[in-house]
């Protein structure tokens, strides 16, 4: 019996032992999985986060940058929108600028023309806005020609204040158009500067004066009519022509809309080649086998022109060709260009009792005068009659509305 008893005692405590090691076993293994969980769970989430926080810091960059879709698209837009108003800003600047040196260069140019000297400083601060005429009438005189100049003064051509009036109330300017003799300042020039003094209706060029120099006179005034006044048109008139200016100014308002129109009696007279008959033409061999024909043009007489074609003179005037006649050099300054040209019989009608006739009919003539004369024959001495006749009334003019 010792002997089992000690067997069981010796169990009991083996047991013991075996339950006590298993305990420390277990709890160590315990231990040990809990450091092991934890490593594997940690590492894990600190890559994930890790991760997300790069992933969220390269969509950042992305919209900083502008890769994002929806927000690259509104700042291109928004880009964009700023360059326009950015260029727009810029044109208006330039524009304005423009205007300044423009309006500068005008206040030189009435000075070199009117003679008037400058005051003050020719910086301008604001634009000036040039006032719109419906027309300016370019009266072609010369130093001979006193008489003549009267008799349109006593008839047709306003005078003094009505003479500003019909600029202010009608928008129609009218100046008789001289240069200057070729000895300047000499007895010629001064007696027209008196009668400038007297009448106030000259525009006078920087032109010397003669009769083989028309051509070249018709551009200087053309190119300093455009420059002195904005108009819709510009006409030149002869000295000796009989002119109804509301009935003028009614036909050329029909045409107002039309930006490249060339307003005339349209005409084409034989090309002379024969040395020492009027209206010879040194270049006759321009236009073909002797015995030809000029190209449609306006008789020198009257006619007029739109304000682009005016512009395009003077800008072009160093370049354009002259010919002998200068009712040619016109007609053929406009061949190549997109012209209308407007064949209107009214502007030249015969002196009574063709003009008169016409007018009895209700259908009044512009100008009227005699073709074998290129003009009124003996007009300071016959103009009065051909009023009297074929004017269409001074009320005429200032009731018209064009």
């Amino acid at each position: 019996m010792s002997w089992k008893n000690k067997a069981l005692d010796s169990n009991s405590r083996n047991g013991v032992m075996s339950r006590n090691l298993s305990f420390i076993l277990c709890l160590a293994c315990f231990c040990v999985g809990m450091l092991f969980t934890d490593r594997m769970w940690a590492v894990p989430e600190a890559k994930e986060i890790s991760r997300s926080t790069r992933i969220e810091d390269e969509k950042l960059k992305l919209v900083a940058e502008g890769c994002n879709p929806r927000v690259d698209k509104a700042k291109e837009f928004s880009g964009e929108i700023s360059k326009a108003q950015h260029t727009m800003q810029s044109l208006d600047k330039t524009i304005s600028n423009l205007e300044m040196e423009l309006a500068a260069a005008r206040v030189v140019q009435d000075s070199i023309l009117t003679g008037i000297p400058i005051s003050g400083d020719l910086s301008v601060t604001e634009p000036i806005k040039r006032r719109k005429y419906l027309m300016v009438i370019g009266i072609n005189t010369a130093f001979s020609s006193r008489k003549r100049r009267d008799s349109v003064r006593a008839t047709w051509m306003q005078q003094g204040e009505k003479l500003k009036k019909l600029e202010d109330e009608k928008g129609i300017i009218m100046r008789f158009v001289i240069g200057h003799s070729a000895t300047s300042g000499g007895i010629l020039d001064r007696a027209i500067e008196a009668e400038e003094q007297k009448h106030g209706d000259f525009l006078r060029l920087d032109h010397v004066e003669g009769y083989l120099e028309l051509s070249t006179k018709t551009k200087i005034y053309f190119a300093t009519a455009v420059a002195l006044w904005d108009a819709d048109f510009y006409v030149k008139v002869d000295d000796d022509v009989h002119v109804n200016i509301a009935t003028l100014g009614a036909t050329l308002a029909r045409h107002r809309s039309k930006s490249h129109v060339y307003i005339g009696c349209m005409k084409s007279g034989p090309v002379l080649a024969q040395k020492g008959v009027r209206y010879h033409e040194p270049e006759y061999w321009k236009f073909g086998e002797e015995g030809n024909k000029y190209f449609r043009h306006a008789t020198g007489q009257l006619y007029a022109i739109s304000k682009d074609l005016a512009t395009y003179i003077s800008i072009n005037q160093h370049m354009l060709h002259k010919y002998a006649n200068e009712d040619v050099s016109l007609g053929s300054w406009f061949i190549g260009l997109d012209v209308e040209h407007i064949d209107d019989r009214r502007l030249c009608c015969g002196t009574p009792p063709d003009c008169e006739w016409k007018a009895q009919a209700g259908n009044i003539c512009v100008a009227s005068f005699d073709w074998s004369c290129s003009g009124i024959c003996r007009s300071s001495d016959r103009i009065k009659e051909v009023h009297r006749r074929c004017g269409e009334g001074e009320n005429a003019l200032w009731s018209a509305v064009f």
